[in-house]
Protein backbone atom coordinates (compact mmCIF):
# COMPACT_ATOMS: atom_id res chain seq x y z
CA UNK A 1 0.00 0.00 0.00
CA UNK A 2 1.49 3.64 -0.86
CA UNK A 3 2.02 6.11 1.50
CA UNK A 4 -0.56 9.28 0.87
CA UNK A 5 1.71 12.06 -0.69
CA UNK A 6 1.75 14.88 2.22
CA UNK A 7 0.06 18.13 0.81
CA UNK A 8 2.48 20.68 -0.41
CA UNK A 9 3.66 23.24 2.18
CA UNK A 10 2.43 26.86 2.43
CA UNK A 11 4.00 29.76 2.62
CA UNK A 12 2.69 30.11 6.41
CA UNK A 13 4.25 26.62 7.25
CA UNK A 14 7.54 27.63 5.57
CA UNK A 15 7.65 30.50 7.33
CA UNK A 16 6.66 29.52 10.90
CA UNK A 17 9.51 26.15 10.73
CA UNK A 18 12.52 29.72 9.51
CA UNK A 19 10.87 31.27 12.81
CA UNK A 20 11.08 28.31 14.83
CA UNK A 21 14.42 26.94 13.61
CA UNK A 22 16.44 30.17 12.87
CA UNK A 23 14.72 32.88 15.50
CA UNK A 24 14.54 31.76 18.71
CA UNK A 25 12.84 34.96 20.04
CA UNK A 26 9.68 34.18 18.66
CA UNK A 27 9.33 31.49 21.03
CA UNK A 28 8.98 33.64 24.07
CA UNK A 29 7.21 36.69 22.05
CA UNK A 30 4.57 34.40 21.81
CA UNK A 31 4.27 35.43 17.63
CA UNK A 32 1.87 33.67 15.52
CA UNK A 33 1.27 34.01 12.25
CA UNK A 34 -2.62 35.17 12.06
CA UNK A 35 -3.01 35.80 7.89
CA UNK A 36 -0.47 35.62 5.37
CA UNK A 37 -2.48 36.30 1.58
CA UNK A 38 -1.39 37.77 -1.54
CA UNK A 39 -2.39 41.25 -0.22
CA UNK A 40 -0.32 41.38 3.03
CA UNK A 41 0.89 39.54 6.74
CA UNK A 42 -0.78 39.53 9.68
CA UNK A 43 1.44 38.49 12.43
CA UNK A 44 0.18 38.43 16.49
CA UNK A 45 1.72 38.74 19.81
CA UNK A 46 0.62 38.82 23.34
CA UNK A 47 0.60 41.34 26.03
CA UNK A 48 1.37 38.83 28.51
CA UNK A 49 5.18 37.83 28.22
CA UNK A 50 6.09 41.28 26.60
CA UNK A 51 4.78 43.58 29.43
CA UNK A 52 6.71 46.60 30.90
CA UNK A 53 6.65 47.95 34.39
CA UNK A 54 4.08 50.39 33.76
CA UNK A 55 1.29 47.75 32.59
CA UNK A 56 1.60 47.86 28.57
CA UNK A 57 3.57 46.04 25.83
CA UNK A 58 6.78 46.66 25.90
CA UNK A 59 8.15 48.64 23.34
CA UNK A 60 11.19 46.55 22.93
CA UNK A 61 8.84 43.98 22.32
CA UNK A 62 6.84 45.88 19.48
CA UNK A 63 10.08 46.61 17.91
CA UNK A 64 11.08 43.01 17.53
CA UNK A 65 7.63 42.08 16.37
CA UNK A 66 7.61 45.32 13.47
CA UNK A 67 10.99 43.91 12.22
CA UNK A 68 9.88 39.85 12.35
CA UNK A 69 7.06 41.10 10.18
CA UNK A 70 8.94 43.22 7.96
CA UNK A 71 11.81 40.57 7.14
CA UNK A 72 8.89 37.66 7.01
CA UNK A 73 7.22 39.80 4.36
CA UNK A 74 10.40 39.96 2.22
CA UNK A 75 11.14 36.46 2.77
CA UNK A 76 8.01 35.35 1.60
CA UNK A 77 8.39 37.42 -1.78
CA UNK A 78 11.80 36.41 -2.17
CA UNK A 79 11.03 32.87 -1.55
CA UNK A 80 7.74 32.86 -3.71
CA UNK A 81 10.01 34.25 -6.44
CA UNK A 82 12.59 31.26 -5.82
CA UNK A 83 15.40 33.19 -4.46
CA UNK A 84 17.49 31.71 -2.29
CA UNK A 85 18.92 34.72 0.22
CA UNK A 86 20.16 35.71 3.13
CA UNK A 87 17.78 38.51 4.63
CA UNK A 88 19.11 41.27 7.15
CA UNK A 89 17.45 44.35 8.85
CA UNK A 90 20.05 47.51 7.60
CA UNK A 91 18.21 49.96 9.68
CA UNK A 92 14.53 50.89 10.88
CA UNK A 93 12.70 53.43 12.51
CA UNK A 94 9.72 53.02 14.84
CA UNK A 95 7.46 55.06 16.50
CA UNK A 96 4.97 54.38 19.29
CA UNK A 97 1.82 56.69 18.69
CA UNK A 98 -0.44 54.82 21.66
CA UNK A 99 0.66 52.51 24.76
CA UNK A 100 -1.03 48.71 23.70
CA UNK A 101 -3.06 47.90 26.48
CA UNK A 102 -3.82 44.42 24.39
CA UNK A 103 -2.34 41.64 22.63
CA UNK A 104 -1.25 43.55 19.32
CA UNK A 105 -1.54 42.68 15.61
CA UNK A 106 1.20 43.65 13.27
CA UNK A 107 0.22 44.22 9.51
CA UNK A 108 2.28 44.96 6.25
CA UNK A 109 0.99 44.97 2.71
CA UNK A 110 3.09 43.48 0.54
CA UNK A 111 5.57 45.98 -1.67
CA UNK A 112 3.88 46.38 -5.24
CA UNK A 113 5.61 45.80 -8.28
CA UNK A 114 7.41 49.64 -8.32
CA UNK A 115 9.36 48.31 -5.26
CA UNK A 116 9.62 44.45 -6.26
CA UNK A 117 10.45 44.32 -10.02
CA UNK A 118 13.72 46.93 -9.17
CA UNK A 119 14.47 44.19 -6.21
CA UNK A 120 14.54 41.45 -8.38
CA UNK A 121 16.56 42.81 -11.37
CA UNK A 122 19.34 44.16 -8.75
CA UNK A 123 19.21 41.00 -7.23
CA UNK A 124 20.04 39.52 -10.39
CA UNK A 125 22.59 41.81 -11.47
CA UNK A 126 24.26 42.23 -8.62
CA UNK A 127 23.47 39.08 -6.00
CA UNK A 128 22.71 41.63 -3.40
CA UNK A 129 19.55 44.23 -2.82
CA UNK A 130 17.65 46.14 -0.40
CA UNK A 131 14.02 47.16 0.07
CA UNK A 132 11.95 48.87 2.22
CA UNK A 133 9.11 48.09 4.16
CA UNK A 134 6.55 49.65 5.69
CA UNK A 135 4.59 47.75 9.15
CA UNK A 136 1.98 49.33 11.36
CA UNK A 137 0.82 47.50 14.90
CA UNK A 138 -2.34 47.87 16.04
CA UNK A 139 -3.94 46.59 19.35
CA UNK A 140 -7.13 44.25 19.83
CA UNK A 141 -10.05 48.01 19.29
CA UNK A 142 -7.66 48.37 15.83
CA UNK A 143 -6.10 51.92 17.26
CA UNK A 144 -2.64 52.05 16.10
CA UNK A 145 0.02 51.74 18.43
CA UNK A 146 3.18 52.05 16.18
CA UNK A 147 4.70 52.60 13.09
CA UNK A 148 8.01 51.08 12.10
CA UNK A 149 9.76 51.39 8.34
CA UNK A 150 12.71 49.31 8.01
CA UNK A 151 15.32 48.70 5.02
CA UNK A 152 16.24 45.19 4.77
CA UNK A 153 19.49 43.22 2.78
CA UNK A 154 19.12 40.61 0.70
CA UNK A 155 21.60 38.77 -0.52
CA UNK A 156 22.13 35.82 -2.54
CA UNK A 157 23.53 32.92 -0.97
CA UNK A 158 25.43 31.37 -3.72
CA UNK A 159 27.19 34.70 -4.47
CA UNK A 160 28.12 35.28 -1.01
CA UNK A 161 30.09 31.69 -0.60
CA UNK A 162 31.34 32.47 -4.62
CA UNK A 163 33.51 35.50 -2.96
CA UNK A 164 34.72 33.85 -0.15
CA UNK A 165 36.25 31.44 -2.14
CA UNK A 166 37.75 34.17 -4.78
CA UNK A 167 39.24 35.83 -1.32
CA UNK A 168 40.68 32.67 0.15
CA UNK A 169 42.28 32.21 -3.52
CA UNK A 170 43.99 34.71 -2.86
Amino acid sequence: MESPTPPPETATTRLARIWADKMPITVPLGVRIEALDRASLAVSMPMAPNLNHTGTVFGGSLSALATLTGWSAVWVLLEEAGVLVDLVIQDATIRYTHPARTDVVARVKWPGPNEVGPLLRTLAKRGRARTGVAVTIHDAAGEQVAEFEGRYVAQEREVRSEKREVRSEK
